[in-house]
């Protein structure tokens, strides 16, 4: 762990120490720190707030906020609803995964993307649409996601 990470997770854990209910919000803080939970982290929180390990992975494996592996640094969410899957949603996702090489649910190997498929962003009359981190990427076609994901070093 990295100082600067480790210390962060000392004053989450010295805030929630002792605090009934405080699994969640711990889990999030750290996920905040690291970007993902790793296994020395989980092993860690389990010892301070003295909840079983077995616990801690149950939480962290049961929602689906927490990451177990490192994610990209842009989370591409491709949207898979109706009217993007009419508009032609499939195409993008699979433009997509031609360009940065990984399938749905994977990072890259450098940890630049992570490939997330959404049922829906919310966002129809943009279809078909996908974002990067916060960014909205509406009305695409194929041939405009190499050019998008470029923006993203």
């Amino acid at each position: 762990m990295v100082v600067a990470e480790e210390q962060a997770l000392e004053q989450v854990l010295a805030q929630y120490r002792g605090s009934r209910g405080a699994l969640i919000p711990v889990l999030q803080a750290a996920q905040d720190i690291y970007g993902y939970l790793p296994r020395e982290v989980l092993r860690r929180i389990s010892l301070e707030l003295k909840v079983p390990l077995s616990k801690v992975y149950g939480v962290a494996t049961f929602y689906a906020q927490f990451h177990l592996k490192p994610r990209g640094r842009y989370i591409i969410r491709v949207c898979l609803g109706t009217a993007c899957h009419v508009r032609g949603g499939e195409k993008i996702l699979q433009r997509v995964k031609e360009v940065i090489g990984v399938a749905e649910g994977e990072t890259t190997p450098d940890l630049r993307f992570t490939l997330e498929p959404v049922a829906c962003l919310g966002a129809c009359g943009l279809s078909p649409i996908m974002m990067v981190n916060d960014h909205a990427h509406g009305r695409l076609t194929p041939d405009l996601v190499p050019k998008i994901l470029d923006q993203y070093q």
